[in-house]
């Protein structure tokens, strides 16, 4: 990638470039909290700019796997798909939430002409993904969606999906339909090179970590505080909208470190040399596609859809990671790739 997009230029372009985006009225619908996979959250859909995760749900305590809780794949084309195609002129695209400042995942390259289109391997999915549906990879209307605002933009029908490196776990699949899983990865501790901070351990005791609002990560660190596996004196108070603005806090001294999902970290250490991953990951998560909790024809379409990406060793799965991840990951995929998929049933 290009050089010009590390550290604070490459932080500071793509910070100007999401604000001159949000002038342009990209939607930012309403908010949610959402935590992790068997532990202890529920997800919050109020209409309030932030919500609080609570514990010991009912659900929580019987799920077990989410990432296989999902339909068998189908090419039929269902009411949703129809509605989808229905839409006339302008408006027959599909509208998917996405991230626009995730380097390599989702984000804005300032380099890439004056439309700064959107680039990354959530962006090549959602590309493959109208294609299959709508005939046209670019019939695609994109909206910007915080990470704490995902699954109200779907609730609420602002946009059919969510492409945005979004976890499937226990609380969320109460609230919407997942795809089978399409890429692993798990929570991880970045930091400063020069920190004294060695991972997910005693280290982080007297340490300020920031998480986005809303995050798998936020509720991880909440959970493993109330029951002591996170040292006491771990200020996890500050959250932000989206996992840049982390990185951001970070290279102010603001805080002292950031947990977020191990893949996403590594792109935000690409672009400052500065921080490194600290320790190995601590979580084992999914990322599926998000959708509206009766579309069953969408979620067994795009389920196909996976099937056949992850076949196409040309133009799908591997051939994305290659461009947009290895760099960061390293060159050995099978890490990442989620296994074989399965689903609760096959009618």
């Amino acid at each position: 990638m290009r050089s010009s997009l590390r550290g604070w230029g490459g932080v500071t372009a793509m910070a100007v470039v999401c604000v001159l985006v949000a002038l342009l009225a990209l939607c930012l619908p309403k908010s949610a909290v959402s935590t992790r996979t068997g532990g202890t959250e529920k997800t919050a859909t109020s209409t309030a700019a932030t919500s609080t995760a609570t514990t010991g749900s009912t659900a929580d305590e019987d799920c077990e796997d989410p990432e296989k809780q999902t339909l068998s794949p189908s090419s039929a084309d269902g009411p949703t798909i129809q509605e989808i195609k229905n839409r006339k002129g302008e408006r027959r695209k599909l509208i998917v939430g996405v991230d626009q400042n995730s380097y390599r995942w989702g984000y804005r390259n300032p380099n890439s002409g004056k439309k700064a289109e959107l680039e990354g391997f959530d962006i090549d999915l959602v590309h493959r993904i109208a294609e299959d549906i709508l005939g046209d990879p670019k019939a695609v209307q994109f909206k910007a969606i915080p990470t704490d605002q995902r699954i109200p933009a779907i609730q609420d029908g602002r946009v059919d999906m969510v492409v945005r490196t979004m976890t499937i776990n226990c609380a969320r699949i109460e609230d919407v339909a997942f795809s089978a899983p399409y890429f692993k990865t798990g929570q991880q501790v970045l930091a400063p090179k020069s920190s004294p901070v060695t991972g997910y351990d005693d280290t982080l005791a007297h340490k300020r970590i920031c998480t986005a609002a809303g995050s798998t990560a936020y509720s991880t660190l909440e959970a493993d505080k109330k029951s002591g596996e996170l040292p006491a004196t771990t200020d996890i108070s500050t959250t932000v909208p989206n996992q840049l603005d982390c990185l951001v806090r970070l290279q102010l001294g603001e805080v002292d470190a950031v947990v977020t999902d191990g893949a996403l970290a590594a792109s935000q250490a690409a672009q400052d040399p500065t921080v490194q991953l600290k320790g190995d990951a601590f979580t084992a998560e999914y990322y599926g596609v998000a959708m509206k909790k009766d579309a069953d024809d969408l979620v067994r379409r795009v389920n196909r859809i996976l099937v056949d990406y992850r076949k196409d060793t040309a133009n799908g799965w591997q051939a994305s990671y290659g461009k947009w991840l290895s760099a960061t990951l390293g060159k050995d995929a099978k890490k990442s790739e989620p296994p074989a998929p399965q689903y609760l049933r096959t009618g």
